[in-house]
């Protein structure tokens, strides 16, 4: 992201929880009170009673939802590098054309918006980008481009400008889906990376062969889906749902650490060396889990995989605080 006169600065595409100020003051807090306490009963003087506490205002969770398909956004662009990296979606690598954009955590939805699209409109015209990274630090309504898509719409100079931008409802596709499998999986821990399918997706489902029962695979927000049991030693059927009911299904997907594995089958619009057709019918969405951000080096594999359509299939709470002791209570407070 820029200011408008150094440039965009290098950002680390992590959430880092701020614990330090509230421990310190909870320590602070808490020694204060033993030392008020010790002091009064060295005196003699009972402590005072204290007012009960009062609870705590209640937190809104944050609302964690990708762009809504047909509804313009306004706000404001920044633009950044992302060194040709996939950024938190863990693409092994930003598109050939370099044109891109990260969201804040409430658009980026915990990994709910990767590979969907973009048109975003400034003051010089428009560009259309895909969702691959996450601004940590941007608000809603703040999206930060890359250099190249900034380039389009406005002056660099200007560093942040005024902007709209709108969810692509079935964006052109530039071929068909591709998977890979995580470094570290095995038929005890399955983990796929899934993209090629131009609208977000809502769920992905998993079964060894063609006679097992499918199973389905949670997102995580770095955007690999996961059955932590694991899925089998393969090969597998893999059933993709975007959010506007698209399904497929492709086959012959293997355990191959690494390797992008290119199918014949698109999302929608036909497909490339066979017959498949899809459904449209929604599927509950898994609900994402917060993690860290790997940094995937894939190996490409071109090798073509057999698919199949199906028909549509029917588909936190807070960490306690730990209990704070209490001193025993002092005759005359209420008893």
């Amino acid at each position: 992201m820029t200011d408008g006169t150094d440039g965009p600065a290098d950002r680390a595409r992590t959430r880092r929880p701020k614990l330090g100020r509230w421990l310190a003051g909870g320590a602070v807090a808490t020694l204060a009170t033993v030392l008020g306490l010790t002091l009064a009963l060295r005196s003699g003087a009972a402590p005072a009673c204290a007012a009960p506490p009062r609870a705590a205002a209640p937190v809104a969770a944050a609302l964690l939802a990708p762009p809504a398909a047909g509804t313009l956004n306004k706000g404001k662009s920044t633009f950044y590098d992302s060194k040709g990296e996939g950024g938190n979606c863990s693409y092994p690598s930003a598109p050939a054309d370099r044109l891109y954009v990260a969201l804040g955590p409430s658009e980026y939805a915990d990994g709910a918006a990767c590979g969907g699209y973009l048109d975003v409109t400034g003051p010089k015209g428009k560009v259309r980008v895909m969702i691959m990274d996450q601004c940590p630090e941007c608000a809603p309504g703040h999206i930060d481009l890359s250099r190249e898509a900034f380039a389009r719409i406005a002056d660099p100079v200007q560093g942040i400008v005024n902007v709209s931008y709108r969810l692509v409802v079935d964006p052109p596709l530039a071929g068909p889906l591709t998977f890979r499998i995580k470094e570290g999986a095995s038929q005890y821990w399955f983990a796929v990376l899934v993209a090629g399918h131009g609208n977000p997706l809502r769920a992905v489902e998993v079964r060894q062969g063609s006679s097992g029962n499918w199973r389905a695979a949670a997102r995580e927000s770095y955007n690999y889906w996961l059955i932590d049991s694991g899925a089998g030693p393969g090969p597998y059927q893999i059933r993709v749902t975007d959010t506007r009911g698209h399904r497929v299904t492709a086959t012959g997907i293997r355990m191959a650490p690494s390797q992008v594995q290119r199918s014949t089958v698109r999302m929608y619009g036909g497909t490339s060396g066979g017959t498949t057709t899809t459904s449209r019918s929604p599927s509950a969405s898994p609900t994402p889990r917060a993690s860290a951000t790997p940094r995937p080096t894939p190996s490409a594999s071109t090798t073509p995989l057999a698919e199949t359509a199906t028909p549509a299939a029917s588909a936190s709470d807070p960490a306690a605080l730990p209990p704070v002791p209490v001193a025993a209570t002092t005759p005359g407070c209420g008893t």
